[in-house]
């Protein structure tokens, strides 16, 4: 009877708890949710007309930056080094003066060659009219032979020839004197200077006086994947290929230039080709690959 009037108990129990909870979910489902609910936000719709165009395709290498030309500024004569006439990384213009030699020793030679003409003209204007004066006696045969007639036009000969060589030699000096002016033969920016003032120089000096290096306009060597090749071939045939240039982090646009050159090889190492493209930049730009300058060295361009 104990354990019967316990269990009833129980049952009781049980009975009232499971109708207090599910009072209590029925209370709860009754009442609306506080907590916020996220918003979708919505989405933009933008209607535009069909039509059909061009998608552009892009071909993407690493480059390098070459100068268009390269002038190792050498002296062709001897002499001390006087002046120099630029600043290092200076804009220069073809013939520009550079730097100066010492001209007096070659303006000598240019006066002693002048003199000897001078003096060969002289003694030929004097043997040419003993010429005359010995083809009019000629036909007497009594005061002038023909012995001395022909040693007469021989030695006028002579003269013009040695006047002819002095003509040369002041030529020849007129250059000499001209080399003491060592100036730029291209448009270009100059180097480091290799010879300081008061220093000899010669023409077998490995480095020369200055490199002069031209950057506008500029190449951009890189190379592309042998299968990119029959489509480049087809792209160029119908025109022009527009090139772009970026920097290392492929977001800085250096410049615009136009395909120039396909290479006639494929490097069978890599199978890759070389494409030389031309580029209008300013000095801010691209530059040439590890050109040299005190203590600054450009970086490779990205190309596409």
């Amino acid at each position: 009877m104990r354990r019967r009037t316990a269990a009833i108990v129980a049952s009781g129990c049980a009975a009232l708890v499971l109708g207090v909870a599910l009072s209590f979910s029925a209370t709860r489902a009754d009442k609306p949710s506080t907590l916020p609910v996220a918003s979708t936000p919505a989405v933009p719709v933008v209607a535009a007309a069909v039509k059909s165009g061009d998608v552009p395709i892009y071909l993407h290498g690493i480059g390098t930056v070459d100068a268009w030309n390269t002038v190792v500024v050498r002296s062709q004569i001897q002499g001390p080094l006087i002046r120099i006439a630029f600043k290092e990384g200076q804009m220069v213009h073809k013939g520009d003066l550079l730097a100066e030699i010492d001209p007096r020793p070659y303006q000598a030679q240019l006066d002693q060659a002048i003199a000897n003409r001078d003096r060969d003209q002289a003694n030929l204007q004097n043997d040419e009219i003993d010429l005359k004066r010995y083809a009019m006696l000629l036909p007497n045969q009594l005061t002038v032979s023909q012995q001395q007639y022909d040693t007469q036009n021989a030695t006028v000969a002579q003269l013009k020839a040695s006047v002819k060589a002095d003509e040369a030699a002041i030529e020849t000096a007129r250059i000499d004197l001209s080399y003491t002016r060592l100036t730029s033969p291209i448009d270009g920016v100059t180097g480091i200077y290799q010879i300081d003032v008061g220093n000899i120089i010669h023409p077998t000096d490995t480095d020369g006086l200055v490199t002069v290096t031209q950057i506008q306009p500029i190449a951009v060597i890189f190379t592309l994947p042998e299968a990119d090749l029959p489509e480049i071939r087809q792209q160029v045939a119908k025109g022009p290929m527009t090139v772009l240039a970026y920097n290392q982090d492929n977001k800085t646009l250096l410049g615009r230039g136009k395909l120039l050159l396909v290479n006639n090889e494929i490097n069978q190492t890599t199978g890759h080709f070389s494409s030389r493209r031309s580029f209008q930049t300013s000095r801010a730009g691209c530059g040439p690959a590890n050109w040299s300058t005190r203590g600054c060295c450009s970086k490779p361009c990205r190309t596409g």
